[in-house]
């Protein structure tokens, strides 16, 4: 394995310090964010997307799936690329030819074509949120590493609170192209820094003779393909597709077999011991709930405004971007301080309970709730995601062994990209399921014959008498219909924030448990 030096138990693998670490900052900045902003904005624009290239839902559907399950293929290897081949060449070069297929990919027309580039597409995206928290470890110094952190961490909450706001002026203002246009600029500054923050390094052959092929391959596919199963399952309707069970089942012999694998092979990649220490594992199981009681920011309160208030990404942009993006400014910093002169574990208690602050709002919810309504709720998902994913890399990294960095390495990604999707199947099954056993409670009280609902329909069937008696009553029934559905959809959003918050008391549990981290470079230190 390459050759590793502790400094007070934290992890600086070999590469040296950058004799321009501004650049090396910069690298982190927009390797981090371009990766988040990237998929938030696919996710948001994924249906004006369909509609300028002709796509039919279930072409959009498998696109974005593909996108996301390349990424997941290469993230937990990037760590050993990175120590093998060098920071420059695994984001460098993959940063230029990502900007020459993000110029490609609104030009295409034919499908095929289009899937193959958008899984190379995010292939290559997958390589630049691991690579550039190596970036930190491998060429900052010691004093850089917190603000640096922060940086990869809060491009979380930024990019969620944000995109919806770009997609909105890119599809108004200056074209759906431009949701991957950005990058032919973005993705060329972003090797430039590289190349300036990063010290040139040969390519390590003992690793490289020694690769765990097997391993890296088995990991990496099974848990693609685990993804792909779930975000296929809610649409295909879980195990009553064969195609989801093939994936689910498929993913999780691979799974097993990397397992296997790694307990006998002569030098395993990411041997599983390296999951048993308490503060790592109960530090991954908070990633995870983290994960699912964001999902109130994530999705919940703008998939409400879309799908409930009707407003389009432009309209709606605006309150995530003044009262979630703009708050960060202040609060990172602070969360920050905290870190470094209080306690870590403080600081993500207090992230936690603001997202759960905002998901008890959130179970006040109604369909009149308009933008203004949702101001108090945003602004302490914004508290919350300033104090919560930045703490919980802190304790990850300072429980970790740097002897075992890059097995770490790929299971922090796992985790990262894995428990994101959990969450998000788990929330739209929700929402579909309990969207219907609302529906079905509420129709029983809209019996036919009954008096209120027949003078709700006598008023209803009034608004469209121009359109002549038959066609008045049907359209009055119509409209008793999309009622009663909007209304359970309601019902059915405020049951996915109180699971929000649930997730968030589990959260709050977990890191009750997590105990003190040995002495290391996050250790607070003492004011004065």
């Amino acid at each position: 394995m390459a050759e590793s030096k502790v400094i007070e138990s934290g992890p600086v693998s070999t590469g040296g310090v950058s004799h321009h670490p501004i650049f090396a900052v910069g690298a982190v900045l927009l390797g981090a964010f371009l990766a988040n902003f990237d998929t938030r904005i696919f996710s948001i624009g994924l249906a004006d997307l369909r509609g300028a290239l002709g796509l039919s839902f279930d072409e959009g559907a498998w696109l974005s799936t593909a996108g996301t399950a390349s990424q997941i293929f290469i993230a937990p290897a990037v760590a050993w690329m990175a120590t093998v081949f060098g920071l420059r060449r695994v984001l460098g070069i993959p940063a230029l030819v990502y900007a020459a297929i993000s110029l490609m990919i609104p030009l295409v027309r034919d499908y095929n074509l289009l899937l193959v580039l958008n899984i190379v597409h995010g292939m290559l995206l997958g390589t630049f949120v691991p690579a550039t928290l190596l970036i930190i470890f491998r060429n900052l110094p010691m004093q850089w590493w917190l603000p640096a952190i922060a940086i990869y961490a809060i491009r979380v909450g930024f990019t969620l609170n944000s995109g919806t706001a770009l997609v909105g002026f890119y599809v108004s203002h200056i074209g759906w192209q431009w949701m991957f246009w950005q990058d032919v600029i973005i993705a060329p500054l972003l090797a430039l820094f590289v190349w300036l923050g990063t010290p040139r390094e040969p390519i390590n052959r003992f690793v490289l003779c020694e690769a765990d092929w097997g391993g890296m391959l088995l990991l990496g596919t099974g848990m693609a393909m685990i993804y792909a199963g779930l975000d296929q399952g809610n649409r295909l309707d879980w195990l009553g597709s064969g195609t989801v069970v093939a994936l689910l089942g498929g993913g999780a012999v691979l799974t097993v077999g990397f397992f296997i694998n790694e307990s006998v092979v002569k030098r395993p990649w990411a041997h599983a011991e390296v999951l048993l220490s308490r503060n790592i594992g109960l530090a991954l199981l908070t990633i995870i709930l983290y994960t699912m009681t964001s999902l109130s920011n994530s999705s919940l309160a703008p998939n409400f405004l879309t799908n409930i208030a009707l407003l389009r990404p432009e309209q709606s942009g605006m309150l995530f971007l003044l009262y979630a993006v703009v708050p960060m400014i202040v609060l990172v910093p602070l969360s920050i301080w905290l870190i470094r002169y209080y306690d870590v574990k403080l600081t993500l208690i207090i992230g936690l309970a603001a997202f759960a602050a905002a998901a008890l709002l959130g179970t006040q919810l109604t369909h009149e709730w308009a933008l203004g309504d949702f101001i108090p709720m945003v602004m302490l998902q914004s508290l919350g995601q300033s104090f919560t994913l930045l703490p919980i890399v802190i304790i990850a990294l300072s429980n970790s062994d740097p002897s075992r960095a890059t097995a770490f390495a790929a299971y922090i990604q796992v985790f990262r990209l894995g428990g994101a999707e959990i969450g998000i199947a788990l929330m739209g099954t929700w929402l579909r399921v309990r969207e219907q056993i609302h529906s079905n409670l509420l129709g029983q009280h809209v019996a036919s014959g009954d008096a209120d609902v027949v003078g709700i329909l006598a008023k209803l069937t009034g608004r469209f008498a121009s359109h002549g008696e038959g066609l008045a009553q049907a359209r009055g029934i119509g409209t008793l219909a999309s009622l009663v559905q909007r209304e359970a959809n309601t019902l059915a959003y405020i049951d996915g924030f109180w699971l929000t918050f649930w997730f968030a008391m589990a959260a709050l549990i977990t890191v009750s448990l997590i105990g003190n981290a040995p002495k290391g470079p996050f250790t607070p230190k003492p004011r004065g």
